[in-house]
């Protein structure tokens, strides 16, 4: 018996070394395809190929589930995550939005369609993140809602008033898209501005540091202004949690140009209620003082209630309101340009904001001479938020739009926004986000 099983244990040793003497002068065995069948004795064949009409209702199906829904939990914690749909618009064309994810734990989404952040994930004190920006989650609702909402803005931020400027001895006519008491302008580029266009994104990522390239070419005679532009934005999520922002455009013709961006921020969350209560300081010594809107001349902000040198709560001129002049001009509330004590060119302090309760806050730095806060005092409590069942009150949060000022092109006293050939427009601004002990 002994014997036996000697005997068998020999031959089995002897085929052993002859399988793997061969399998050596065979080469290395083939690898299976990734997506070969995986059940238990199933052959490793590659699956078979859908027809073209069996992938275009799949790809339909697909876009159908998930368009305007966020990333799910899983993406955190992704640099840059493959993008998904945001449905589409009146016009047939499909939106889509990026997320872009910080080594600090910043997260944000970013849609084609206006170059908007959708989301903007901040940590509170405790570690804990929050969507601190005013939104919606489909294409449908930032098409209808309007707002400016959490866009790109361009060719020109703010009012041009009358919708004509000169250039060059050369009058320019524009779309007209607001009225204020009668007096009509072009606001944020006009009706069909770059808010409403599907710009090109190309993802980036330089070592630590992801983000998202977008162009647009705005051709001459768009909305009225001359020349063709060639516009690029690129966001960068830096591992400091600083949200990074740089634009860059040229022109084949004189032009003017005034880009910003327009979200609005809610340090508590989205759809917390208003932020009346949360903190804000402005570093400008000057606003700019309005009729309809339009700009009239920079004025001293000590003694107003348009001083924010020193941190002050939001709300807290609430009560004069209904009865300071230029208050009033702004629909009862803040819609007006603050001139900045930075030297224009160079990186400088424009805004810093705090939610004292979670211990949000963020810090606006800007190389523009300029910055328009808008207080979302036409939002009504009728709108939807991105959180379930929630709406947007009035003041549900707060735009601090870093700019050249208001009605340039008509203000030779203002600085300039002329673009000529040859040129190329540069600017930056940064949306720093930390917290307060």
């Amino acid at each position: 018996m002994k014997k036996s099983v000697f005997a068998m244990a020999a031959v089995l040793a002897a085929v052993t070394s002859w399988a793997q003497d061969s399998a050596k002068a065979a080469g290395p065995a083939p690898v299976a395809p990734v997506d070969a069948p995986q059940r238990a004795g199933a052959p490793a064949t590659p699956p078979k190929a859908l027809p073209p009409e069996g992938i275009k209702r799949l790809e339909e199906r697909r876009a159908k589930r998930r368009a305007g829904l966020p990333f799910g939990p899983q993406m955190m914690g992704r640099g840059l995550a493959a993008p998904k749909s945001m449905g589409k618009l009146k016009d047939g064309r499909e939106a889509r939005v990026w997320r872009v994810q910080g080594l600090g734990g910043l997260v944000l989404d970013f849609s084609d369609y206006g170059g908007r952040l959708v989301r903007c994930y901040a940590p509170d004190k405790f570690g804990n993140l929050a969507d601190v920006t005013l939104g919606w989650n489909t294409a449908a609702e930032y098409e209808a809602n309007g707002f400016s909402m959490g866009t790109l803005i361009g060719r020109f931020g703010n009012r041009i008033a009358k919708g004509k400027f000169k250039l060059d001895d050369k009058e320019y006519v524009l779309a007209l898209n607001n009225d204020n008491n009668g007096e009509k302008c072009n606001l944020h580029g006009g009706p069909d501005g770059w808010d409403t266009k599907l710009w090109n994104v190309k993802p980036l990522r330089e070592g630590p540091v992801t983000g998202l390239e977008m162009t647009y070419v705005s051709e001459d005679g768009e909305m009225g202004f001359p020349g063709t532009v060639t516009m690029k934005v690129t966001y960068r999520v830096l591992p400091n949690n600083v949200w990074s922002v740089d634009y860059e455009a040229t022109t084949d013709k004189p032009t003017v140009i005034n880009p910003t961006h327009h979200s609005y921020w809610n340090l508590a969350g989205e759809a917390s209620g208003d932020v009346l209560g949360q903190q804000l300081q402005i570093f400008a010594d000057e606003y700019t003082e309005v009729k309809n809107l339009i700009p009239v001349k920079n004025a001293p902000v000590k003694g107003t209630p348009f001083d924010f040198t020193q941190p002050k709560a939001i709300g807290a001129a609430l009560k004069e309101a209904a009865t300071n002049a230029q208050l009033k001009e702004g629909s009862g509330w803040y819609d007006h340009n603050f001139v900045l004590r930075g030297e224009p060119g160079k990186l400088h302090p424009a805004a810093s904001m705090c939610d004292p309760v979670s211990g949000r806050t963020l810090e606006v730095w800007t190389t523009e001479p300029g910055m328009q806060m808008y207080g979302a005092q036409a939002m009504n409590g009728t709108m939807n938020a991105k959180a379930a069942g929630r709406k947007l009150p009035q003041y549900a949060g707060i735009a601090l739009e870093t700019q050249h000022f208001p009605d340039s092109p008509n203000r030779p006293d203002f600085p300039t926004t002329v673009l000529r050939p040859g040129e190329t427009f540069k600017s930056h601004t940064e949306y720093r986000f930390g917290v307060v002990k």
